[in-house]
């Protein structure tokens, strides 16, 4: 990480304008995706490409950027909040895993998070998008559970999927049913619901404490055009909820 970020709001709260934040998270995704991401790191009118340049520039570093930007409009130190090989936790069933942000505030873990996205091979990828976040956020709960943090409280946990909405997306995938039936919720979903309701379950059973779901496509994508197709998935549930956890232990 080359650096932390500097807050550029000029007073305004990120919540009161998070459309527009949101969209410039959701463009830097596609200009990363379209090999135009170098111009948008000069640019000093983007706060996608100055996130990014930050962060290493990496397709949800937008999102990684603003979940910081916020934070830290909220009084969390940036020193505390980091990413990627610095948010690098120990787990139970596992040595250890690099989660894509994590907040850590005088030596305890108060908060992880990953961003993930999702544009083409969608069949076996969303098998194991499924897989590593079931058994990540479960391995970082039992982790906690055994006192592997301790003295932190219990670790706020989200993930965010960003996924692009597109004929492929929208195709309904045969199932694989030689020995028992699936899920009556998977019968006739598209992988866009497979992945909706990976989020949605995975807030449920309380393996996140927040989860966020985003479509968007490429042609609008670049514009920063996005959906949030599930009101308990939007972002700025998602957001508001981490802040309010990771503050309360702030002083």
């Amino acid at each position: 990480m080359a650096g932390h970020l500097n807050n550029e709001n000029h007073g305004a709260s990120f919540f009161d304008n998070l459309d527009h934040e949101i969209s410039d998270a959701v463009r830097w995704y596609w200009e990363t995706r379209e090999g135009q991401a170098e111009d948008q790191k000069v640019s000093e009118n983007t706060a996608r490409g100055r996130r990014a340049d930050v962060l290493g520039g990496n397709q949800m570093d937008g999102f990684a950027g603003l979940v910081e930007d916020i934070l830290a409009e909220n009084g969390v130190p940036r020193d505390s909040v980091v990413h990627d090989y610095h948010a690098t936790l120990p787990g139970y069933f596992r040595h250890e895993k690099e989660w894509d942000t994590a907040v850590v505030h005088d030596g305890e873990l108060l908060a992880a998070v990953e961003f993930k996205s999702q544009a083409s091979s969608f069949g076996n990828n969303l098998n194991n998008r499924a897989e590593e976040a079931v058994g990540s956020n479960t391995d970082l709960l039992e982790a906690y559970e055994e006192g592997v943090f301790e003295p932190s409280p219990a670790p706020w946990l989200g993930y965010l999927m960003l996924m692009a909405d597109n004929e492929e997306s929208r195709n309904v995938p045969s199932l694989r049913e030689p020995n028992f039936a699936a899920d009556d919720e998977f019968q006739g979903a598209t992988y866009l619901d497979r992945t909706e309701l990976l989020c949605l379950r995975m807030l449920r059973k309380r393996l996140v404490n927040g989860a966020a779901f985003i479509l968007s496509d490429r042609g609008g994508g670049v514009d920063g055009k996005y959906e949030e197709p599930n009101e308990e998935l939007r972002f700025g549930r998602f957001a508001r909820a981490l802040t309010a956890h990771v503050t309360g232990y702030v002083e």
